[in-house]
């Protein structure tokens, strides 16, 4: 009478594949996420665009750097 049987085996193979198909199918599912936001922020406009465009201001003459 052996201790284990070729049912054992094919019982634990079995749960051992549905396991990792679960993983792989995680894994897929999380890949195709991420390149789809990938791509969502690709597509945006990246341009930062100043309302209004002041000329520079030298901000060192005040009091504090003695250009009273």
């Amino acid at each position: 009478m052996p201790l284990i049987t070729q049912i054992d085996i094919v019982t634990v193979l079995i749960i051992v594949v549905v396991i990792f198909s679960f993983l792989l199918i995680l894994g897929v599912r999380k890949s195709y996420m991420l390149k789809k936001e990938n791509d969502r922020l690709n597509s945006m406009n990246t341009t930062i665009e100043e309302e209004n465009e002041k000329p520079y201001k030298d901000f060192t003459d005040g009091h504090m750097y003695g250009g009273n």
